[in-house]
């Protein structure tokens, strides 16, 4: 399963990524800005989906508001 940002670059495991988009986090008045860094992913059972800490918390993020970092 391939794993690609919004720019179709290869994500793998322990990555950083940067948010190309302000995000309102759900059940949260929090919203992530643009450009903020999320290090050290880990890959999901979704090609869609990648998890990381951000904000503070761990969090899912869809892989189609990041780039490669």
């Amino acid at each position: 399963m391939d794993v690609k940002d919004s720019n179709g670059t290869l994500l793998s495991e322990g990555d950083s990524v940067t948010l190309i988009k302000d995000l309102k986090v759900k059940g949260s008045s929090q919203t992530l800005k643009r450009g903020t860094l999320v290090k050290n992913i880990r890959l999901t059972n979704s090609a869609e989906e990648i998890e990381g800490r951000a904000g503070g918390t761990t969090m899912v993020l869809k892989t189609q508001f990041l780039k490669k970092a």
